[in-house]
């Protein structure tokens, strides 16, 4: 209730022409303080779109954190209240089961447009759901930025690269993307997102930034949505056979989730003309066959690897050149890919361990 008439006493005070240094008597302090300390002082309300999610549910703890009001919209497609449990109880917290494909409307300063399934299982599942996910939900959340004037931040993707020709891929690059392949519905969905954000910027003045999100992996991962860390922990802790797709040469870039969030929230902290795109994720680039074989040696599993066709258009390669989030937000990542793994093998060890014993006690 602080915040509400916290901006209440800004805004009137402002109208009335007050400025930064002069004292009131705001009844959500109960002192005198200054228009400048007080918006120093007042919390921020931020939404966060798909925030039951993977990296949704961590921005939104980190967001707490700092001491902000934050509101987690999700529909639960892919999204778990099990990721929200340690919020639930924060009076700065509210969840709304809301899908970003219809309007919102809220009173919020940011906007973090997360919705959208990330993971090839999920989003190829209903494919044309995804890309109104991706550009409806865009055109919702740009349209409620406009409306109340708020910052707001697309959570875009490195596939918009496509199966790069560029390596490492820069922001510069238009990627080389099938429009027509089973791929296409989050690729496109997420390219046309973007094109979405800069043409409101430029026709309508809304606050904007892009980051385009490379591989990221961490505890509250989804266990069978598809993804390679997840597959290949969930795998040898199971003692399955470990499953690589193509002959393991391929590569990618795995960024610890909380570096990712870091970079998040310092992209959305720049100034207005900051705009974007910019890459986030981690450049240390490994093949497959190295993340299986690390796989096996962390968890001592006995594992064998399978091999498998690879998919339709899945890339060769994924490496982020982060020049710009370097020079831009001072950003780099700082965990090393053992010590993530570690820690996600923990979260997923009892994962596990949970999941066993529930179906022992249904037998």
């Amino acid at each position: 209730m602080r915040m509400r008439i916290g901006r209440q006493c800004t805004d009137a005070m402002l109208l009335c022409g007050m400025d930064a240094g002069q004292r009131f008597l705001c009844p959500g302090l109960g002192h005198a303080s200054s228009v400048g300390d007080y918006m120093l002082e007042r919390r921020r309300s931020v939404l966060v779109t798909g925030g039951a999610g993977f990296l949704g549910s961590h921005l939104c703890q980190k967001l707490l954190d700092q001491g902000n009001h934050v509101i987690c919209a999700d529909n639960f497609y892919t999204g778990t209240r099990d990721n929200l449990t340690s919020m639930m109880t924060n009076p700065r917290f509210e969840v709304l089961r809301h899908d970003v494909t219809f309007p919102l409307y809220v009173e919020v300063d940011e906007i973090y447009n997360l919705a959208c399934p990330a993971s090839p299982i999920h989003y190829q599942y209903d494919p044309v759901q995804t890309t109104k996910t991706s550009v409806h939900g865009a055109i919702n959340m740009l349209g409620l930025a406009k409306r109340i004037r708020a910052k707001i931040l697309q959570a875009s993707t490195s596939e918009v690269y496509g199966d790069p020709d560029m390596h490492p891929q820069v922001e510069d690059y238009w990627g080389r993307v099938n429009p027509i392949g089973p791929r296409a519905c989050y690729d496109e969905g997420k390219r046309c997102a973007e094109t979405l954000f800069f043409d409101y910027r430029r026709q309508n003045g809304v606050s904007i930034k892009v980051a385009r999100i490379f591989n990221t992996y961490g505890p509250r991962m989804a266990a069978y949505d598809g993804r390679v860390i997840s597959n290949f922990i969930v795998q040898a802790l199971t003692g399955q056979p470990i499953t690589i797709y193509g002959d393991g040469l391929q590569t990618r870039s795995f960024c610890y989730v909380d570096d990712l969030i870091d970079g998040l929230i310092r992209l959305m902290e720049t100034p207005d003309d900051v705009v974007g795109p910019i890459n986030l994720g981690n450049p240390a680039e490994f093949t497959m066959l190295k993340l299986a074989e690390q796989v096996i040696e962390l968890t001592g599993s006995r594992s064998e690897i399978r091999f498998m066709p690879l998919p339709t258009d899945d890339p060769r390669q994924r490496q982020p050149s982060i020049t710009r989030a370097r020079e831009t937000l001072g950003w780099t990542p700082t965990m090393p890919l053992r010590e993530g793994l570690l820690r996600t093998i923990a979260y997923f060890e009892d994962l596990v361990r949970n999941d066993i014993e529930t179906r022992i006690a249904a037998e």
